[in-house]
């Protein structure tokens, strides 16, 4: 009866062990897909600024 106890809490123990490590993979992946879209967004605002400029140095270059 004791081994039978012993094999539940392991399985237990387990369980909940990997289910841990399954949520902090899917942290991690979240994490990675959030800073990826930041840098997009950075070069969506870098590539919008670009026509700017140029129109900016065109008209300087009038001068």
């Amino acid at each position: 009866m004791n081994g039978l106890w012993i094999i539940v809490i392991l399985a237990v123990v387990f369980v909940i062990y990997a289910v841990s490590v399954y949520n902090g993979f899917v942290l991690l992946k979240n994490r990675a897909t959030e800073a990826w879209s930041d840098i997009e967004v950075q070069m969506k605002r870098r590539y919008d600024l670009i026509p700017n400029l140029v129109e900016t140095v065109k008209g300087y270059a009038k001068h």
